[in-house]
């Protein structure tokens, strides 16, 4: 149900079929707008049903699989649970089935995908079976479940871990990097957002462990209800318990009682306060696993960042210019801000479909920081500018990527900076977010 644009529904369906499943796929979108979906499925035995969810499809099934898009309020769906049909998504399925009893699982509102990749490549320094996969685009869970051999890091969102609650289970290590206020357009609320993150450790074991930050409240609150064992991950020195922290400019990570020095703040190439604590998490996901100290030291010396995510794209004319396409909420591109800003020396390209989130703090970031804001048509757009226009900040509202890029050339002057940092979703004017992104690099 749901065969989505983002590979998930496509890797599970090619999956199925290659174990003998008879399919059906339901999506409301039509056969034009899932052309490059489709077009992967090619020849496949296959039946699909396209720009409506019909009943019937509902009423006599062996098993439904809600691709993480589908609400849960989904009147099909109750549909499917009057007739008693079982229903699982990705993630549920996926750990029903893995061969494998050491899952790492990392989620939160921000930094998933870093602290996936980051755990990744120092984990493969001792460990060359392991593999990654989840929300991180780059790999779906259905592209490596027939490779897992030992281990595996997988990003998991909020809709992923709603599945973990139907079948009890969650993750050996699970880590959950930050909450702040996301995806209010699809949760009644922040608690009700919370709840489906905290799938990530709920079922675990007492011989489990999970790794919380400690310098978020929401997080730390969720620490105290763990059933495993607990560390935490913080900017500042904190005694006694189980965890990586920051202390003099170096990196500790701290085990019953015994501290060790695992790294300096220079060994990190990736910019911002917010990849301390990715490095943070990753160096105790580590530790924890007993990998080398050298071997740690390596990896993060070498890890240059993922694309989309506060990424360098070029300089032009004196001009610096960064795509953040991925910051889809406003503390994402708060940080962004505080991250390359001085001066007023930012011109910002934002805004797009609201997710029923507040934009008064990102106004007040931006009075700091940014000389000129171009908006994308939105809602969330609409709800910026009555902050901006409170605070006399200029901005303009431009039909797209590449008016938004022409009209940032009458802005810039040597030494500015051009950021895509939308703080929104790309609903509405691009595929996703990551064709944003794609577009801003292709037109500057």
């Amino acid at each position: 149900m749901g065969l989505g644009l983002h590979g998930g529904g496509v890797s599970l369906s090619r999956w199925l079929v290659k174990k003998g499943a008879k399919v059906m796929i339901t999506d409301l979108k039509t056969k034009k707008e899932l052309k490059k979906s489709l077009d992967k499925l090619k020849n496949l035995p296959i039946k699909f049903i396209l720009g409506e969810h019909r009943k019937q499809d509902f009423q006599d099934q062996d098993l439904i699989i809600q691709n993480p898009g589908v609400p849960r309020e989904s009147e099909f769906l109750k549909i499917a649970q009057k007739n008693n049909i079982p229903i699982f998504n990705e993630a549920s399925v996926f750990f029903d089935l893995v061969k494998s009893d050491k899952i790492i699982a990392i989620t939160g509102t921000r930094g998933k995908s870093t602290t996936t990749m980051l755990i990744y490549r120092i984990l493969k320094e001792k460990d060359k079976d392991i593999v990654f996969g989840g929300n991180i685009r780059i790999k779906t869970m259905f592209d490596i479940i027939d490779k897992v051999k030992s281990k595996v890091v997988l990003e998991l969102s909020s809709w992923h871990l709603e599945g973990l609650e139907k079948i009890r289970k969650s993750p050996h290590i699970a880590i959950v990097t930050n909450i702040m206020p996301d995806h209010l357009n699809r949760y009644k609320d922040l608690n009700d957002y919370i709840s489906a993150k905290k799938n990530i450790y709920l079922f675990q074991k007492k011989n489990d462990f999970s790794i919380f930050n400690k310098d978020n409240e929401h997080t730390r609150q969720m620490g105290k209800e763990t059933p495993s064992k607990r560390f935490w991950v913080s900017l500042k020195y904190f005694p006694d318990e189980n965890g990586s922290y920051l202390k003099n400019n170096k990196i500790f990570f701290r085990f019953n009682g015994k501290e060790q020095k695992v790294l300096d703040l220079k060994d990190i190439k990736i910019p911002g306060e917010h990849n301390i604590y990715n490095v943070l998490n990753a160096i105790t996901v580590a530790m924890i696993l007993k990998t080398g100290v050298l071997k740690i030291r390596k990896a993060v010396k070498n890890f240059k960042g993922l694309p989309d995510r506060i990424e360098f794209v070029k300089e032009k004319k004196g001009v610096k210019y960064y795509n953040d396409t991925t910051a889809t909420t406003p503390d994402a591109t708060i940080v962004a801000l505080k991250t390359l800003g001085k001066d007023r020396n930012i011109v910002l390209i934002a805004g797009g479909s609201d997710k029923n989130l507040n934009f008064g703090d990102l106004s007040e970031e931006i009075k700091k920081y940014v000389k000129f804001v171009f908006l994308f048509p939105g809602k969330a757009s609409d709800k910026l500018k009555k902050e901006l226009l409170k605070k006399e900040i200029s901005f303009q509202t431009v039909k797209n990527m590449q008016e938004s890029l022409k009209k940032v050339q009458k802005k810039v002057q040597r030494g500015d900076i051009v950021l895509l940092s939308p703080a929104s979703a790309s609903f509405g004017l691009f595929e996703n977010e990551f064709a944003r992104g794609e577009e801003f690099k292709k037109n500057i």
